[in-house]
C-alpha cells in the first residue's frame, strides 16, 4: 500500500472520532470537519517524506486539535473559552469512560447527540451524522436513502449551517430532549452499522470498522438507557448481526452467501450478548428485527431456519414500519418458507415502486426466484441488471459470476 492509500485508510477509519474531538474544541461540526479535511491534507504532503508514524490515528487527532486551537486564539470570542478549557485539550486527552453512570463522556456520542438535534429535520439530522460519525460520503448516503446525490449534499451543508447558526451545544443531553433525538440517533447507528455490514460502493463488501463504532455506540447507549426497549433491540440486533461478519467474506474478499457460511465460525459470544440484550428489548421495529437475526443464529445448519416465523416477523414488521425493503425481505422468507413461486407475485409487484427501481437488490432477488423456478435466461438477465446498478465491486463480480453460470 503507497503512503496516499495508507493516509487515506487511516483517515477513513479515524476521521469520526478527529471530528469529534476537534468539535469539543471549535463547538461547529463544520468547522470541525474543514480543520479534519486539514490535518489529511498535511498528512498527504508530509507521510511520503517522513514516512507513516507509529500511531497514525494520533498524529492526524494532534495536527487536528494544534489547527483547532491556533484558531481559537486567533478569534477574540472565543478568548474565555480558551482560558478555561483550550490550555488542558493539548496535553489532556478526554476521559475513556464516564465518571458517572448518567454522564457519558464520550466525544463520538456527543457528536452524534449533537448532530441529532431538533433544530434540523429528521432526514438531515441523519444524513449529518452519518457523514460525521460513519465517515460516508454523499454518495454513500445518499444510498442509503434510495434518495438523489444532490439532495442528500444540500441537506448536510444546510445542517452544518443550522447548527451554527443555532450554536447548538456539543453534549449528550437529558430529560425530554434526550428522548426526542433517540430515534434518530438509533436510526444513524443502525444505517452506520448497514454500510459496515455491506457497503454499498468501493472494492471490499464488508467494512469491519463502521460495524464496530455503530456497535460500541449502541452497547453505550444500553447502558445510558436501561429502560429503553428499542435501545436494547437495536443492541441485540447489532450483536447478531456483527456475529457474521467474519464469515460474510471468503479468504480473498469475495462475498460468502449466507447458505454457504460456515456457521462454526459465527462468533458465540456476540449471539450470547445479543440474546441477553433481547431479553429487555420491547415489540418495536428494532426488537422485530433482532428477533429474525436471532431466528438465524438459532439455527445450526441453513436448512433449520425457521423461516416461517421469519416471514411472520416480517410481516409484523412491515404493519410497523411499512417499507418496498422490508417487503422484499419478506418475500425471500416467504420464498423460503413456502418456495419460489409463492414469493415472485410479490416481488413482481415491488417492480412499481419508484424507490426501488436502481436499487439492485430487486433484480438480485428477482433472479434467485427465476433460477428456482427453472427460467435461466429470464434469472440471467435479472443478475446482469443487479450487477449493473450495485457500486461495490465484490457483489459486482458476484452478480455476473451468477450470470454467467446459467
Amino acid at each position: 500500500m503507497d503512503t496516499a492509500r495508507a493516509v487515506e485508510a487511516v483517515f477513513r477509519i479515524e476521521s469520526a472520532r478527529i471530528i469529534a474531538g476537534v468539535t469539543r474544541i471549535v463547538r461547529d461540526v463544520g468547522i470541525a470537519e474543514e480543520i479534519a479535511q486539514d490535518a489529511l491534507v498535511a498528512a498527504l504532503e508530509q507521510w511520503p517524506r517522513s514516512g507513516v508514524p507509529d500511531r497514525p490515528g494520533a498524529w492526524l487527532m494532534a495536527t487536528a486539535k494544534h489547527r483547532a486551537i491556533d484558531l481559537v486564539r486567533r478569534k477574540e470570542t472565543y478568548a474565555r473559552k480558551l482560558a478555561e478549557v483550550g490550555r488542558t485539550l493539548e496535553d489532556e486527552p478526554p476521559p475513556a469512560e464516564p465518571a458517572e453512570a448518567d454522564d457519558i463522556d464520550d466525544d463520538l456520542l456527543r457528536l452524534v447527540f449533537t448532530a441529532c438535534h431538533p433544530v434540523l429535520a429528521t432526514e438531515a439530522r441523519i444524513a449529518l451524522t452519518l457523514r460525521l460519525i460513519g465517515g460516508l460520503t454523499t454518495q454513500e448516503i445518499a444510498r442509503a436513502f434510495l434518495a438523489p446525490e444532490s439532495t442528500v449534499a444540500q441537506r448536510i451543508v444546510r445542517a452544518k449551517r443550522t447548527l451554527a447558526k443555532a450554536a447548538v451545544p456539543f453534549e449528550v443531553p437529558y430529560g425530554a430532549d434526550r428522548e426526542a433525538r433517540l430515534s434518530s440517533v438509533l436510526e444513524v447507528i443502525y444505517l452506520v452499522f448497514n454500510e459496515g455490514y455491506s457497503a454499498t460502493s468501493g472494492d471490499d463488501l464488508v467494512r469491519p470498522a463502521l460495524c464496530e463504532d455503530a456497535l460500541r455506540l449502541a452497547r453505550v447507549l444500553a447502558a445510558l438507557m436501561p429502560e429503553e426497549g428499542e435501545v436494547h433491540g437495536l443492541a441485540a440486533l447489532l450483536e447478531f448481526q456483527a456475529s457474521r461478519i467474519a464469515t460474510r467474506t471468503g479468504p480473498d474478499g469475495e462475498p460468502v452467501l449466507l447458505a454457504d457460511q460456515n456457521r462454526a465460525r459465527w462468533n458465540r459470544l456476540l449471539i450470547a450478548r445479543g440474546a441477553r440484550a433481547m431479553s429487555r428489548a420491547g415489540s418495536g421495529p428494532y426488537a422485530l428485527q433482532a428477533a429474525i437475526a436471532g431466528c438465524h443464529a438459532a439455527a445450526v445448519r441453513y436448512e433449520d431456519t425457521d423461516w416461517t416465523a421469519i416471514a411472520t416477523l416480517y410481516g409484523r414488521l412491515v404493519q410497523l414500519t411499512p417499507s418496498p425493503v422490508v417487503e422484499l425481505n419478506r418475500a425471500v422468507a416467504v420464498s423460503m418458507a413456502e418456495g419460489p413461486a409463492a414469493a415472485l407475485p410479490l416481488v413482481d409487484a415491488l417492480a412499481r415502486e419508484p424507490a426501488l427501481s436502481s436499487y439492485h437488490l430487486l433484480p438480485s432477488v428477482r433472479g434467485d426466484l427465476l433460477e428456482r423456478l427453472g427460467r435461466p435466461r429470464e434469472a440471467r438477465a435479472e443478475f446482469e441488471r443487479a450487477a449493473s446498478l450495485t457500486r461495490n465491486e465484490r457483489e459486482r463480480t458476484l452478480l455476473l459470476r451468477r450470470a454467467a453460470r446459467l
